[in-house]
């Protein structure tokens, strides 16, 4: 009498992670049901999802923006802070870079816009905005923390590229507001540099004023802090008015652009054209005012 001996039972299959076949993957996506390899797993709120359905996810969840289409971006105001951060950077190395060196090199005076004088070098309209006086600290300290203040109500609300364009062009229209009102260079007299970050500064005051006037919100307060710092601009020497009315026209401009733009899909389009335009505008004044000196 033979006996048949029974034949083994097959092994259970391992389960392999499908972006990698040769790892075996004993956890399951919470959204798929597939397994997923250590490389493979993102943490969710219960278990874990495989690294496709967050891709998925990432792809066709809108993303949330400002009230002025600005991307939403939780936590510090950042570019806030890095242009703090630069300016302070700059004002170390002026003071340990010899013979003003750095001064020498970004400072703007209307010279260096006019190619009639041989030294065109129109990129110091924008340096000089993160230079400050080495003889009155008070100069940084103040456009510092106003610039900390103002930043973090306007980089929130406008987005950080959109905040970050506004304050760029206000630099830049702080300059040209001085190239405009001041009166063109003589050979043979002493040249004086125009620094700080008081244009730009002026360019969130008249953003803020009109974000606010398109919210509805209070504007007196605004109005009676920039008649004070503009009356300062009058009353104490060797301070650029010029700058602060161009920064403050500038900056006022370009928050119009961003706030009156038509609503919908292409808004973000409308205000890359119209903050495009501010600056041809910017060009073109200061091409002017060169060609006519």
């Amino acid at each position: 009498m033979s006996y048949g001996i029974p034949a083994a039972e097959p092994s259970a299959q391992i389960p392999v992670c499908p972006r990698h076949p040769d790892r075996p993957a004993y956890v399951r996506c919470q959204r798929c049901g597939r397994p997923a390899c250590p490389d493979c797993q993102r943490a969710a709120a219960v278990g874990f999802q495989c690294v496709d359905c967050v891709n998925e996810t990432k792809r066709t969840t809108p993303d949330v923006r400002t009230v002025y289409g600005g991307a939403v971006a939780a936590g510090k105001p950042l570019v806030t802070f890095s242009i703090i951060g630069l300016c302070a950077l700059l004002y170390v190395l002026q003071w340990l870079v010899p013979n003003e060196g750095i001064y020498r090199q970004l400072a703007f005076a209307s010279v260096y816009a006019d190619p009639a004088f041989g030294a065109f070098e129109p990129w110091r309209m924008l340096t000089s905005a993160f230079l400050h006086s080495q003889g009155f600290i008070l100069h940084i300290v103040l456009n510092m923390y106003t610039l900390w203040i103002f930043g973090q109500a306007l980089e929130p609300l406008l987005g950080r590229i959109r905040f970050l364009a506004v304050y760029l062009l206000s630099a830049f229209g702080g300059s040209v507001g001085f190239l405009l009102l001041t009166p063109s260079y003589v050979p043979g007299q002493p040249l004086t540099g125009v620094v700080g970050a008081s244009g730009a500064i002026f360019g969130l005051f008249g953003a803020m004023l009109v974000v606010q006037r398109h919210r509805g919100g209070e504007t007196r307060q605004l109005w009676v802090l920039i008649a004070i710092n503009g009356a300062v601009g009058f009353m104490v020497p060797q301070i650029a008015w010029q700058a602060h009315l161009g920064g403050l026209v500038t900056g006022a401009l370009c928050a119009a652009v961003i706030a009156y733009s038509p609503r919908g899909p292409r808004r973000g389009l409308w205000q890359a054209v119209g903050l495009a335009l501010v600056l041809a505008l910017l060009i073109a004044v200061s091409a002017l005012r060169m060609a006519t000196a």
